[in-house]
């Protein structure tokens, strides 16, 4: 199933394009980037040069950057821009006393000013809800097709070429993929390979080695020795096709231009091979956006032809499946760093240069606003949280497992990390409720306290009883999964209790069917406004690139 409007998109382009101006943004952002997570990096627009807005021209945008964060619909990107805002601020709405105005003066993410804001619907052949595969499918081909298939027709039997593939053989152009998850997960694998099924990592990992695409940097490859570890490395066969493959970060200090074909592996990696979540990163460890540098530096050096990269945030939506707030925020605003680096180079190349940054679909069903807390929010309460679900699980959980840890200890190790504290003679939680009223906007339940109420620390206690209880046998009941879906109860509950006490709820463990955001800034970008289908980004791309 195809949905097509190429003709009428190349006939409008020309006129769309007269109003797309490009803006140089402010070079005063090198001491803003250079801060850490609770520092304002806002990107500023400035006025273009006469001699900038005389180079837009309808020809194609020689370099092109594609942001997708996975999972990371307006949910995702608001909350993270109010998160950060609050840490500035140092106050959330239920702290504000009464007869002074909230403001938000300024926006917090790298790509919240781009001159041109579109919108995508993301639907696929399977669901309103769609999985990563197949929404993947829809930007890099234009096509949809069934859920947990990657550029290929709902039978199973008609490829699609990628934009990726088309502008490497007719155009010559250099391409990267970059993600923060598995080089062969759905989505950077829907630049490069046509499968079936999603779950082909072995099959998908060869078609990115005869791809010959030209930089790769990020998270591990699944399954490199085959489902059953007993095929040919993925890596060795790599390195046979000519590929220079690293893995330590020293290593990929000395990766240039001059070292050809290469596949970054990052050092630290984490749950399933993937990279580190953003909160769990050390400041000495490479980033998202230490990867687009590298990546720049290799596509830019001595090639004419022009480049596209492709670079994936998927760690946004592996947050969003467990309920993690913190974690879903940081490493948004670990793309946004990452978009940073485009917009560094687009200040170079301002007449050449196109960035999008967009999502491929929603993950669990993100709020701003919870029951609990009314009309308030106290994001800053975020802040508490040090680690992200994953090494609770990991660091943590595992160990109470094993050691059979009383439930007042591990009270303490939640107090150190994530902030909630349970109650004492001197310290009493409130219990009472307060009604709903859009007269009065009343203060949440919680008021912002991180003291547990009895209510939420039955829960907790629950949890922990499920948590040291439970084996791989267990099935839960339809309560028990609505309550923690296929995480550890005790850690999905906290997260739950930190999220609401912030004034944020998730709604599912999956994803959700809303629309994305299409943010573009340079070369055509007038062509990205709108409210459209997720497929109309390759069309988009395609006609403005001159690919067949």
């Amino acid at each position: 199933m195809k949905k097509k409007a190429i003709g009428a998109i190349a006939a409008g382009l020309a006129a769309l394009t007269a109003f797309g101006t490009l803006a140089v943004y402010n070079n005063g952002l090198n001491e803003a980037h250079a801060s850490t997570t609770d520092t304002n990096i806002t990107e500023t627009v400035t006025e273009s040069t006469e001699q900038d807005q005389t180079q837009v021209a309808t020809g194609a945008p020689k370099y092109v950057f594609l942001f997708i964060g996975d999972g990371m619909s307006y949910p995702q990107i608001e909350s993270t821009n109010y998160y950060l805002s609050a840490l500035e601020d140092g106050t959330s709405m239920g702290d504000k006393e009464e007869g002074t105005i909230l403001s938000k003066e300024e926006d917090y993410l790298s790509f919240m000013n781009f001159p041109i804001v579109g919108s995508a619907q993301t639907y696929d052949s399977t669901s309103f809800c769609p999985d990563s595969a197949s929404t993947a499918t829809a930007l890099s081909t234009g096509y949809k097709t069934y859920s947990g298939t990657i550029n290929m027709d709902e039978t199973g039997t008609v490829s699609y070429e990628t934009i990726t593939e088309k502008l490497k053989s007719q155009l010559g152009y250099k391409i990267g993929i970059i993600s923060s998850v598995n080089l062969n997960h759905a989505t950077p694998a829907a630049f490069y390979c046509h499968q079936e099924k999603r779950s082909n990592y072995y099959d998908i990992g060869l078609e990115l080695i005869d791809s010959g695409f030209d930089y790769y940097a990020g998270g591990g490859l699944l399954k490199p020795t085959g489902a059953n570890g007993d095929q040919t490395d993925l890596y060795t066969l790599a390195q046979q096709a000519g590929y220079t493959v690293v893995k330590t970060q020293a290593e990929a200090e000395n990766v240039t231009a001059a070292t050809g074909k290469t596949i970054i592996i990052d050092e630290n990696l984490a749950d399933a091979d993937a990279m580190k979540y953003e909160l769990d990163r050390e400041d000495d460890e490479w980033a998202l956006c230490d990867y687009v540098e590298k990546g720049i530096d290799c596509l830019y050096e001595g090639n004419d032809n022009g480049f596209f990269m492709m670079v994936e945030g998927g760690k946004i939506d592996w947050a969003c499946h467990a309920n993690d707030a913190a974690s879903t925020m940081a490493d948004t605003k670990a793309l946004s760093d990452a978009v940073y680096e485009a917009v560094e180079f687009y200040n170079e190349h301002p007449a050449e240069t196109l960035i999008l940054v967009t999502g491929d679909h929603e993950t669990g069903g993100l709020t701003i606003g919870y029951a609990g807390t009314n009309y308030d929010t106290f994001l800053q309460n975020l802040s508490n949280q040090k680690i992200s679900f994953q090494a609770f699980d990991d660091e943590y959980v595992a160990k109470y497992k094993e050691n059979g840890t009383s439930f007042e200890d591990v009270m303490n190790d939640i107090t150190d990390l994530f902030g909630l504290v349970a109650q004492s003679s001197t310290n009493k939680a409130e219990d009472g409720v307060t009604s709903d009223s859009s007269d009065s906007h009343p203060t949440g339940v919680t008021s912002g306290n991180l003291v547990l109420t009895d209510y939420e620390l039955a829960k907790l206690k629950a949890a922990y009883d499920k948590t040291m209880t439970m084996t791989e046998d267990t099935e839960l009941s339809q309560e028990e999964y609505i309550l923690y879906g296929s995480y550890e109860p005790l850690t999905v509950t906290i997260t739950h209790i930190l999220n609401n006490k912030s004034g944020i709820s998730f709604t599912s463990y999956s994803h959700t069917g809303l629309p994305v955001a299409v943010f573009a800034l340079g070369q055509g970008q007038a062509f990205f406004t709108g409210y459209y289908d997720n497929t109309e980004i390759y069309d988009k791309m395609a006609v403005l690139l001159g690919v067949q």
